[in-house]
């Protein structure tokens, strides 16, 4: 623990944790053993942070969040751009990560700092294990994100959304407020209509999929039919 980090009081800090300069953490945090955490970041009272996980530079978590194992917050973007002989050169991603209140992020999760300015988890969401989330994403209130979900840099999600398992989101997509998405679909355009059930990919109304793959699945019927004519 660095001597210029602020520790408040009935705080838990494990074995093997490191603690780094101007850290401040609130009280009744508990921090499980070997947990990194990165100079000028800010703990918010009530937050528990569980064994394995990293918390990269000035990045910031409010109160009562829960932080599982092996969770990530604060890498690069992935950003590279070609310089003049096509290789790929690293953008500098000097922003960070804001988590607000009541955040529940599940184990090996990562999102990834802002290249500049924040990426964002509005307060109360709901991250399931293995969600990959990008630089400059901002994420809203009471959204819900299941397993090996996907979202590109800078887009937008709406408050409210729940994304099922293993849906990918391509880069700066915006997705208006109470929007479900079906498992495994993946958004290529903007979604405006708010409370809209969407699937497949590129998703569209998941009505309208149910109905396509009722003739998708018949489909080498008719191809059998039309070889006999």
């Amino acid at each position: 623990i660095e001597s210029t980090a602020i520790i408040e009081n009935n705080v838990y800090v494990g074995a093997m944790v490191y603690v780094g300069n101007n850290v401040k953490i609130a009280n009744n945090v508990m921090i499980y053993p070997h947990c990194y955490i990165g100079d000028n970041v800010t703990i918010g009272p009530n937050s528990i942070i569980y064994p394995g996980v990293k918390i990269y530079r000035n990045c910031k978590i409010d109160k009562n969040c829960i932080i599982h194992a092996g969770v990530v917050i604060g890498a690069d973007g992935f950003g590279y751009t070609p310089d003049k002989d096509c290789e790929l050169a690293k953008v500098a991603q000097i922003g960070n990560v804001l988590i607000e209140q009541d955040v529940e992020i599940g184990a090996n999760t990562t999102i990834d700092r802002a290249t500049v300015g924040s990426t964002i988890i509005r307060k109360g969401v709901k991250i399931d294990n293995l969600v990959q989330i990008a630089h400059n994403v901002e994420i809203g209130e009471h959204t819900a994100i299941s397993a090996q979900s996907g979202i590109s840099g800078s887009c937008k999600i709406g408050k409210n959304c729940v994304l099922g398992g293993q849906v990918g989101v391509a880069d700066h997509i915006t997705i208006t407020d109470g929007v479900r998405i079906n498992a495994q679909s993946g958004i290529a355009k903007n979604i405006s209509e708010k409370g809209a059930t969407v699937q497949g990919s590129p998703a569209f109304n998941h009505f309208d999929f149910k109905r396509s793959y009722i003739n998708f699945i018949k489909f080498p019927q008719f191809i059998k039919r039309l070889e006999k004519n």
